[in-house]
């Protein structure tokens, strides 16, 4: 008895895979209420509402299955104290990146930072100031996203709220229209 012939089909298939892009999530979030005032404004920290909103954004994204497995979070007071109370409502146990540059980086910048992403990470949360980050949501909105949550980051971007984008690919080709927006969010606890 012979062997069958091998399938030439299946033969390339195994040399030459269809690469598919990878589905990815990123979450662009303004740190929470901040007190006026501080020492420098680098140290400003959150205020009491501010604490319950930066939870109660936790508990959203967890309710939303969000489970990040990297963090760009500013180092700014204010940005890492809301990253520790987000991640305890959210029940996430992951060491941020806490990033000086990004206190005072531009949307582009920002960008830069999102772009350097290992391509292991499938979803990453960006935590920063405004105007960075709501010019950084515009920036990556393809408009063909969830119109509602569309709407609502066009009507401007609160402390705390957060934006959910889908994107397909590497981080490292995110640019202007790349991703589409799926959720908008400001939370208040």
């Amino acid at each position: 008895m012979t062997d069958p012939a091998p399938d030439p089909v299946a033969a390339t298939e195994k040399l030459d895979p269809v690469q598919q892009p990878q589905s990815r999530v990123i979450v662009v979030m303004r740190h929470a209420q901040a007190e006026d005032t501080a020492a420098s404004d680098f140290e400003r920290r959150l205020t009491d509402r501010g604490r319950r909103d930066a939870q109660a954004a936790g508990q959203w994204l967890r309710a939303h299955g969000t489970v990040v497995d990297h963090a760009l979070v500013s180092a700014a007071a204010r940005a890492s104290e809301t990253w520790a109370r987000l991640a305890h409502g959210a029940g996430w146990e992951l060491t941020p990146d806490l990033d000086r540059g990004l206190y005072s980086a531009g949307p582009e910048s920002a960008l830069d930072l999102v772009r350097a992403v290992p391509d292991e990470v499938s979803t990453l949360l960006l935590l920063g100031h405004n105007p960075t980050v709501a010019l950084l949501a515009q920036l990556l909105d393809d408009g063909e996203g969830d119109a509602e949550a569309g709407n609502q980051l066009a009507m401007g971007y609160p402390t705390g709220a957060i934006s959910v984008f889908r994107l397909e690919g590497p981080w490292a080709d995110l640019g202007s229209g790349s991703a589409s927006l799926t959720a908008f969010h400001v939370p208040r606890g």
